[in-house]
C-alpha cells in the first residue's frame, strides 16, 4: 500500500533558488519538488506538493489533505515563529508533521530561533538544506 506524504511549503518559498542563495541554496521550489517526487516514488510513496504566501490558504491546504495524507513534511518559512493558527490547524487533523528548514534557524537571528510550529509536529528537521526534506520523508515512511 502507496503512503501518501503532502510536502507543503510556505512564504518565499517559491523564490528559493533566487532568494538568498548563500542561505537557501540554489534550487529552484518545482526541482526540490521533483526530486522529491522522484525519492518518495522509489520508495513507494506518493508525494502531493503545495505551495502559499497566504496563511488561511496554508491551513486550508492542511484541511484538505488531513485524509489523504499519512504524513506531512511542512517548511513554514517565516510563520513558524509566530503562526499559532498554523500550529493548531497541525494539531486539529492528527496527521504525523514533520517542520523543515533549509537554513539553521537556531544559528540566524534571535526571532528565528522559535518555532510556535514545532510544538505540534512530531519532529523538526533544520540546518541540512535540501537533506532535511529527504530526512524527514524517511521519518514519515517508517512510521507505522
Amino acid at each position: 500500500m502507496k503512503k501518501n506524504i503532502l510536502i507543503l511549503n510556505g512564504p518565499n518559498l517559491n523564490l528559493l533558488g533566487e532568494r538568498e542563495p548563500e542561505t537557501y541554496g540554489t534550487m529552484t521550489l518545482p526541482q526540490l519538488n521533483s526530486r522529491l517526487t522522484s525519492y518518495a516514488g522509489k520508495k513507494g510513496a506518493v508525494i502531493r506538493a503545495r505551495q502559499s504566501n497566504h496563511e488561511g490558504e496554508l491551513i486550508d491546504i492542511l484541511h484538505a489533505h488531513r485524509k489523504w495524507a499519512a504524513g506531512i513534511v511542512f517548511n513554514p518559512g517565516a510563520y513558524s515563529h509566530y503562526s499559532y493558527a498554523l500550529r493548531d490547524a497541525i494539531a486539529a487533523i492528527l496527521v504525523p508533521t514533520i517542520e523543515v528548514h533549509l537554513s539553521n534557524i537556531k544559528k540566524r537571528e534571535k526571532f528565528r530561533r522559535t518555532s510556535v510550529i514545532e510544538p505540534a509536529c512530531v519532529a523538526q528537521l533544520y540546518g541540512k538544506g535540501a537533506a532535511s526534506y529527504f530526512t524527514a520523508i524517511d521519518m514519515l515512511l517508517k512510521k507505522k
